[in-house]
């Protein structure tokens, strides 16, 4: 082992045997779990927590680490460490992807705290830092250790109450930090209660694992498929006390041991469960009239809470106060003070045309915005999809006005510019085919190169593509570029002072040329 961290003793000898004995330390090979990946799952009150932060507090001189913490747990690490602690409540995603990558620029180790917020804007953060960090240039791509407590909440199992949207963003992510991240410098190690809650994609790319107690047989018969057990074998994992684990790994140990965690030197502020002696007993009069005197005779009484209505809803009450006045000549009835909604009609081809051109103003707005703000233009397409649904509903186009794949193609035409020279026009058509033919996310690009071509622009630069991709990773855009030319659909050259020229197959259109390639 180069750098070892101790992360407890060995408390027991495993039936297979063990490479240390027992009352020796336990060791992790830091260096070989950075280039592996590790999981640790236990029931509640396994030691779960305990344990994550032992490897913290251990490996923070030597490696730099970023926190996913559901519960606002690690935030003391701060303190004693110097972790950076970002409050996930007061950013929006595009702020919390960029803080991903520039806390990989200038490595800086980072606690993102999600307490406070529902479970599908946890997930839609926790997908925007994890990107943000999967997506930094090559250049800083410096390990980092990244931690995700619960990380069932992340990466679940099955659909929840949560959207599909944000589970799926989510789960990408978290899959791209298991599957893709070690070639980028990022080392998972994830840790949840229930193994059957964790998506299987995610827990398999684990080498590395550290089992607590647990309790359910579905559980027990994950984790000893996971170790190499016999199923019969894994009824130790009952038996297990807080604090101990079963290790196997190539950054741990050949063969599973039992481990007891070490000590700590920070705190949760989570208060665990605990025993409180009971103030001595008073009389049962005195406990009476306590708990039962009416509030009035003991004081300024408290203002008693009730429970008012539910706040209204503003956009619903705006989308369906347009969808009123689109369906019927007059105003909707007042009488009862809401809004009443007319016998529905069938919209006509005129009308639909109509909300068209609606929607393209409502979409061009939208970019005009974003281009004040420099970071708003690399948001993901997601992001993009729900600020414009909201500006539909405001606009009277009802919640569901263009679907995702229908947004994504309309934004690529928004994005190269097609709405102003004609996507109609018949030089485009072959040309729009063959967009239609790629995949939605490099549609974008694949059209924006088109429309450089077609009006003899200089070749859009990395950072332009970047942009239509949805990303701040230049190299991310120069593989799009390069995927483009392998599907055929474009040949990249270069001039005699090595700027880049691109050519669109079919029409022969040809960008002046552009940065250096």
């Amino acid at each position: 082992m180069t750098v070892a961290i101790e992360i407890g003793t060995r408390v027991e000898t495993g039936s297979t045997g063990g490479l240390t004995g027992i009352g020796e330390p336990a060791l992790l090979d830091l260096e070989e779990l950075l280039s592996t990946r590790l999981l640790v799952q236990g029931n509640s009150g396994s030691g779960k927590s305990h344990l994550l932060r032992r490897l913290l507090e251990q490996s923070a001189a030597w490696v730099q680490q970023a926190v996913i913490d559901p519960e606002g747990d690690f935030v003391s690490l701060a303190e004693r460490f110097g972790h950076l602690v970002i409050d996930a409540a007061e950013h929006d995603e595009a702020g919390l992807a960029a803080a991903g990558e520039r806390m990989r620029t200038h490595r800086v180790p980072v606690v993102l705290n999600l307490e406070g917020i529902d479970a599908e804007q946890q997930m839609r953060r926790a997908s925007a830092f994890l990107g943000g960090m999967f997506d930094a240039p090559r250049e800083s791509w410096y390990p980092v250790l990244v931690v995700v407590d619960e990380a069932q909440l992340f990466a679940p199992a099955v659909a929840g109450e949560v959207s599909d949207e944000a589970r799926r963003a989510s789960l990408g992510a978290m899959t791209n930090l298991m599957c893709r991240g070690r070639k980028r410098g990022l080392a998972g190690v994830i840790a949840t209660q229930r193994l059957a809650k964790l998506a299987k994609n995610v827990a398999a790319e684990a080498t590395n694992f550290l089992m607590g107690r647990t309790f359910l047989d579905i559980d027990m018969a994950r984790a000893a498929d996971l170790l190499g057990m016999e199923r019969r074998q894994a009824e130790s994992f009952r038996d297990l006390g807080r604090g101990r684990f079963v290790a196997l790994g190539p950054a741990l140990s050949r063969r599973p041991i039992t481990v007891g965690i070490g000590a700590v030197v920070t705190e949760s502020r989570s208060a665990g469960p605990g025993l409180l002696p009971l103030a001595p007993a008073a009389s049962e009069k005195d406990m009476r009239e306590l708990i039962l005197t009416p509030p009035s005779s003991t004081g300024t009484p408290r203002p008693r809470r009730m429970p008012g209505p539910p706040p209204p809803d503003i956009l619903a009450q705006l989308s369906a106060h347009g969808a009123t006045r689109a369906s019927a000549p007059g105003l909707p009835d007042a009488g009862d003070g809401g809004l009443t909604r007319a016998s529905p009609v069938q919209p006509t081809l005129e009308d639909a045309a109509h909300d068209r051109q609606r929607m393209q103003v409502v979409l061009r707005a939208m970019l005009a915005d974003h281009d004040a703000e420099p970071e708003a233009g690399f948001r993901p397409v997601h992001v993009l999809y729900q600020d414009f649904l909201v500006r539909c509903r405001i606009e009277g186009l009802g919640r569901d006005a263009l679907d995702l794949a229908g947004f994504r193609k309309a934004l690529a035409t928004a994005r190269a510019g097609l709405d102003e020279v004609g996507a109609e026009a018949p030089d485009w058509q072959a040309v729009i085919r063959t967009g239609a033919s790629l995949p939605e996310d490099v549609q974008g690009v694949f059209l924006l190169v088109a429309q450089a071509a077609h009006r003899r622009l200089p070749c859009p630069s990395d950072l332009e593509i970047a942009r239509a991709y949805g990303t701040h990773s230049t190299g991310r855009a120069r593989r799009q570029l390069h995927y483009l030319e392998e599907r055929d659909v474009l040949v990249l050259r270069q001039d005699a002072t090595g700027r880049r020229i691109a050519v669109i197959v079919g029409p022969g259109w040809e960008t002046l040329p552009g940065a250096a390639a």
